[in-house]
């Protein structure tokens, strides 16, 4: 892996926080999607300087929030954006083998599977997120409040995971659909 693309996590949160300013600002996506950047990172390799797990919600499109182009963010999708086995290994992959320093687990507000979850037992495979998810709310009835609480208990799962790789810092991160706000949840 080459060092010379590799960022600190808090100048990739700087960008991250920068490009969904610019996001609210704007009708136009900035990112780039030109064919020079594909041909770059075809023959170059991806340097992003972000990994996120974000829910799979066709409302919530990470690259476009936070106004970043081809080979700027390695983005896990999952219904729920729950964190486990394979989204905390896709995790690692990004921080260990591609630079990652910095690692987000956003929510949203209006999520399917946290409204799923709150409304009562699933079957099989949804029911395999739901069961998480229910597990990470506890007792929580209120939605936004629930997707917070879902959100924390990825970060901590995901802070687990990557403790032993340098450098790296992980956030928890909630998406107004709305507003096309993202609010960190730091501290």
């Amino acid at each position: 892996m080459s060092k010379k693309h590799e960022i600190s996590a808090e100048e990739a949160l700087k960008k991250l926080k920068a490009g969904n300013e610019r996001y609210l600002e704007t009708e136009a996506h900035g990112g780039d999607f030109s064919s020079e950047i594909r041909e770059k990172t075809a023959a170059e390799g991806q340097f992003p300087y972000a990994a996120i797990v974000a829910c799979a919600d066709s409302r919530v499109m990470p690259e476009v929030i936070f106004n970043a182009g081809i080979g700027e963010l390695f983005v896990i999708r999952t219904a729920g954006n729950a964190v486990s086995g394979h989204q905390l290994g896709s995790l690692l992959y990004a921080c260990e083998h591609l630079g990652c320093r910095l690692a987000v687990v956003m929510g949203h507000d209006f999520c399917g599977a946290i409204e799923a979850a709150l409304g009562g037992k699933q079957s099989g495979p949804v029911g395999e997120i739901t069961d998480e998810i229910c597990e990470n709310i506890g007792d929580e009835k209120d939605p936004l409040k629930a997707s917070i609480l879902n959100v924390k208990a990825g970060v901590e799962k995901a802070e687990k995971a990557l403790s032993g790789i340098e450098g790296v810092k992980t956030v928890g991160a909630i998406y107004h659909i709305r507003e096309g706000r993202v609010e960190f949840l730091e501290g």
